[in-house]
């Protein structure tokens, strides 16, 4: 049953028209790349519980030759770090990505300053479980005020508890291993980003929750 928070409905749905709009015209290849995931806010069963063992994560983004976005992307947890790999087609119309097969129902920008940073919405469903999530990508392991700001912002504004919130442990071992496996890939990353990126190893274990699901539903350990 694909049940969206009414609160989160209503704040999306009024998102102001001008910003709607400069959304609408967002190019996907201005979200290409290397990212950190240096903030979660969650409503996913266990969030809360499991957040303190959360790090920073990573996500690289490509786009197919068929125009799909390519989401190849770490997640930490109780049980190590875990990567999972999703293809998304746009909805139509607007700046929204969704493959329902895998989940994910909804995926899209909520705010961005086509540079540094980049506020992410995601709804998701598996099973008898649907919840939400905002993400702030980086592209720096630290973010800019203005970055951390909003994603505050958008978080409070869209009804997530404290509790529901994470800002995630300085560690980047997890965020690193994306990037070394999209260079064994053929993917290309910012040279700066690689570099940083050199000591990564294998990715071991899985993490809990989503990221878990998804890793066992697309083959990915």
């Amino acid at each position: 049953m694909r049940v969206v928070p009414m609160v989160a409905l209503l704040v999306l749905a009024f998102v102001p028209r001008a910003q709607a709009m400069w959304l609408g015209r967002l190019d996907p290849k201005q979200l290409l790349g290397p990212w950190y995931i240096l903030a979660v806010a969650s409503r996913e069963k266990g969030f809360a519980e499991g957040k303190a063992m959360r790090t920073i994560e990573g996500v690289v983004v490509t786009l197919t030759p068929e125009n799909k976005l390519k989401m190849l992307a770490s997640r930490s947890g109780l049980d190590g770090c875990s990567l999972t790999a999703v293809e998304l087609w746009k909805q139509s119309p607007g700046w929204v990505f969704e493959n329902p097969s895998l989940g994910v129902l909804e995926y899209r920008v909520l705010s961005t300053n086509f540079k540094d940073y980049a506020i992410v919405f995601t709804q998701l469903e598996f099973g008898d479980e649907t919840f939400n999530t905002v993400e702030l990508y980086s592209r720096t392991e630290v973010a800019s005020l203005e970055a951390t700001s909003l994603f505050s912002k958008w978080s409070r504004n869209l009804g997530y508890l404290a509790q529901q919130q994470a800002r995630l442990q300085e560690d980047l071992t997890c965020a690193h291993k994306v990037l070394q496996v999209s260079h064994v890939l053929g993917v290309s990353p910012r040279p700066h980003v690689l570099n940083m990126a050199e000591e990564a190893g294998q990715c071991a274990g899985r993490c809990a929750g989503c990221s878990h699901r998804l890793s066992h539903r697309i083959g990915i350990k």
